[in-house]
């Protein structure tokens, strides 16, 4: 009967100890916000709360990271981080990319990557950043970070595990290819999402996939922050907010996990519609290139060459008519600026901290100049000197041929990431610190400078392209102004914000010179005349989009308005009557400029790294 009771007891001991292994406790956090007035603090409160919690085996971050994505920022995040006790796990969000100084490249630099994977338990923890990065738009995750996924998940020992997905944004609409990450996790045992970005405890349902949204660990309102400790255990995830540095602990979701077979799941799922595509028989897609990562800048074009760039770093040449390769030349750090052209030589900035100069015909470097932090803005030629703006507080004109400094202003308060505008002997540009400058093309002197007059450095005339004629100057901000300014003096000749038509920083001047195109945040296509005294509206368009919010310049051509949008649609207006010419719709991320190449063909890229060349027959 011992014997009996003593086995009895110890396949008891056995099984309750196989549970007790089974559990996976751990801290989830969100939207630090570091650079946020109290984002430190609040984060050193958690830390110091989760490394007193033996219970917790390891931290993940979904995003938010920072507050501005500053490197700074960035630096010290990290090094509060470093000081937990446990391993942790960590993304970037839409603040940590959208206004970032280093185009997101100092967030890899820093923490090493901007994905994660690992097992835990018999669990499958998998995650993938999210911009938008250096645009305004919808979220988005990054191309290059689908393509891993796919990669990842078909790499998995075993295809039936558990799998945990984290994002910093809601899987939905907030973000502009949700479906192409949930689609490849539902070939898999996906059984939860969590993500942040809307700073509170939330419980959501993407595609039948139970979600938990994390609030902030800001303070806010409140004394102290917050994050979210959730216990994994009998096929449950529990999450519980916890006050850092109190015992004020509280239960408020409860999901239950198992798999789902979302491989036979026949719901029907909203995606987005390409109908438009078929509206109008003369128009056709010629060709189409996919990237397998981001192209977040517009392409350039000489002879039969069209340059492109992507945020793996590369430089490369598609033949104009076929859209096949010509030749690629790799960097080490992700590309936003727009190459420019003259002749054999092609100039573009990377955030790797430096500026190229290469040969058009066979992609070698011809020279290369080192900028202190990352070069994101776009650089423009003129003669036999080419002028960029970098994050360094510096803007500078080298020479083309060469890559010799030919002067250099280095009282750039913010970082660049602007094409400057040439106009009378002068160029111009905005910055991410609220301030826009007039230099002395000749000297890099400053002539003028100017300030929206707020401390909030998300407001500054920075992401559009100026526009200059009749001895003014145009800018649109974030925050709605437009403003006109004298070309010689900076002084403001107009600024207006209009309530019922909230232009954003996606303008352009026309073929005429007699108005700024400038699109609004209700998707409406409208000119500002370039001679009033005020801000006057002489020209409408019939166009009608939804929200929108892309920065991307507007181009005329041949009496045709080319106007991009952050979900992929090109619309096609004519001057005269402002009519709808035809409309195409190429992905459902952020367009590029337009770039017309002929009477009838252009060339759209989109963020997610399409670029297409479009035909339109009369």
């Amino acid at each position: 009967m011992k014997i009996r009771f003593t086995v009895l007891f110890l396949l008891l001991l056995t099984t309750f100890a196989g549970k007790a292994q089974n559990v996976i406790k751990f801290a989830f956090v969100t939207d630090t916000h570091v650079g946020n007035s109290t984002g430190a603090d609040d984060l050193r409160r958690t830390v110091q709360d989760i490394n007193n919690d033996p219970s917790l085996a390891f931290v993940v971050l979904t995003g938010d990271i920072t507050e501005f994505g500053a490197d700074q920022e960035l630096k010290l995040a990290k090094q509060i981080l470093d000081s937990l006790n446990k391993k942790y796990y960590v993304i970037p969000g839409n603040h940590d990319a959208n206004w970032s100084e280093s185009g997101a490249n100092t967030f890899r630099t820093v923490f090493g990557n901007e994905t994660f994977s690992f097992t835990y338990g018999n669990y499958f923890f998998v995650a993938t950043s999210s911009g938008p990065n250096m645009r305004m738009g919808p979220g988005q995750i990054p191309r290059e970070n689908i393509v891993w996924l796919d990669s990842t998940l078909k790499a998995m020992p075993d295809r039936n595990m558990p799998v945990v997905y984290l994002n910093h944004y809601p899987q939905n609409n907030d973000q502009n290819n949700w479906y192409e990450a949930l689609d490849l996790l539902k070939k898999r045992n996906v059984q939860v999402i969590l993500h942040g970005h809307g700073h509170a405890n939330k419980e959501y349902t993407y595609e039948n996939i139970p979600a938990i949204m994390g609030r902030s660990n800001l303070r806010a309102k409140d004394s102290i922050g917050g994050y979210n400790i959730v216990t994994i255990q009998n096929n449950r995830a529990v999450f519980e907010v916890k006050t850092p540095l109190t015992t004020a602990i509280k239960k408020w979701a409860e999901v239950s996990l198992f798999n789902h077979h979302y491989e036979t799941d026949t719901t029907h799922f909203t995606r987005p519609s390409y109908a438009v595509n078929k509206q109008y028989a003369k128009l056709k897609k010629t060709w189409e290139y996919q990237d397998n990562s981001d192209v977040g800048a517009g392409s350039a074009l000489i002879d039969d060459l069209l340059l492109n760039v992507n945020t793996q770093g590369l430089i490369y040449a598609l033949n104009k008519k076929s859209g096949k390769v010509v030749w690629k030349t790799g960097t080490k750090g992700k590309i936003y600026s727009t190459p420019a052209v003259q002749g054999t030589y092609a100039v573009v900035g990377s955030s790797n901290h430096h500026i190229y100069c290469l040969n058009t015909l066979t992609g070698k470097i011809v020279w290369d100049f080192q900028a202190d932090k990352a070069v994101l803005g776009s650089p423009v030629i003129k003669g036999d000197n080419v002028f960029i703006g970098a994050s360094d507080g510096h803007f500078r004109a080298l020479n083309l041929k060469t890559g010799k400094l030919v002067w250099d202003f280095d009282q750039v308060k913010g970082f660049v990431v602007t094409k400057p505008l040439i106009y009378n002997n002068k160029i111009y540009f905005g910055c991410w610190a609220n301030d826009f400058y007039a230099l002395d093309i000749e000297t890099g002197k400053l002539v003028w400078k100017w300030n929206n007059g707020t401390t909030n450095r998300m407001f500054s005339p920075a992401a559009c392209y100026p526009a200059a004629t009749a001895n003014r100057v145009f800018i649109v901000a974030p925050d709605r102004y437009m403003t006109a300014f004298d070309a010689n003096s900076g002084a403001v000749i107009w600024r207006k914000q209009m309530k019922d038509i909230r232009v954003r920083e996606s303008m352009g001047l026309s073929a005429d010179s007699s108005m700024v195109y400038a699109k609004t945040m209700e998707g409406q296509l409208v000119g500002i005349s370039t001679k009033a005294d005020s801000m006057q509206v002489i020209w409408k368009s019939k166009l009608q989009l939804p929200y929108e919010l892309a920065p991307s310049a507007i181009v005329e051509r041949n009496n045709k308005v080319y106007v991009p949008s952050h979900s992929g649609l090109v619309s096609t207006i004519d001057r005269n009557s402002g009519e709808v010419i035809w409309q195409y719709k190429v992905s459902n991320s952020l367009v590029n400029t337009v770039l017309p190449i002929d009477n009838n063909k252009v060339i759209v890229s989109t963020m997610d790294g399409k670029i297409v060349c479009l035909e339109y027959r009369n």
